[in-house]
């Protein structure tokens, strides 16, 4: 009988198995690193998007607060303007201020009252006069409610003239003045109102 010697095939088969191994080990590893370079590029791709998002919205935002500013700076020039329309306003309505109050106080004042002084001070008049009866002061009060230029009447006191041997009473009345202009605030409300205006 002949003898076969399996050795050299036994040798091949385990060569091309390892190369197998080794060629199948290889396909994998490239397969890994194809994958990790797909993953590591799509999160890349991802980051750069966000980057280039984030910096179009800081782009916007200093855009907006631009925009802000000058709004703010607008606003303020409003504010001047309106404040420089209202006391022109009021200069013109007070620039015959006195000719007013003068033929007022003609119309108002009673027979029997007679005024010995006026005394405008911002938006209040200060009136001392005489009166011969408490009737007659009585008539001015209510007369004065009813003027579109003169308000809220106060009496501030009335007494027997000494000068006249009791036959006129002294009197002292504050006035409003409708639409002169208000007395000016102090400076801590000022400052505390130009706050509260720059706010707005």
């Amino acid at each position: 009988m002949a003898s076969i010697n399996l050795l050299p095939w036994r040798e091949a088969a385990r060569k091309q198995q390892q190369l197998n191994y080794l060629t199948l080990l290889a396909q994998v590893a490239v397969l890994a690193f194809v994958l990790m370079f797909f993953v590591y590029w799509l999160y890349q791709a991802r980051v750069e998007g966000q980057l280039s998002r984030n910096a179009l919205l800081e782009t916007e935002i200093q855009a907006l607060d631009q925009r802000i500013a000058q709004i703010s700076e607008l606003e303020k020039q409003k504010a001047g303007l309106q404040q420089r329309m209202s006391l022109i306003e009021q200069l013109q309505r007070s620039r015959n201020l006195g000719t007013q109050i003068m033929d007022e106080v003609a119309k108002t004042v009673p027979a029997g009252v007679y005024l010995v002084s006026l005394d405008k001070k911002f938006n209040r008049l200060l009136v001392v006069g005489k009166s011969e009866s408490n009737n007659r002061l009585s008539s001015l009060l209510r007369v004065i409610e009813q003027s579109p230029l003169l308000n809220q009447p106060v009496l501030e006191f009335i007494q027997a003239s000494k000068e006249d041997s009791g036959l006129l009473s002294d009197f002292k009345m504050h006035l409003g003045l409708v639409g002169a202009e208000p007395p000016p605030l102090p400076p801590d409300a000022a400052a505390a109102a130009a706050k509260t205006g720059a706010s707005k």
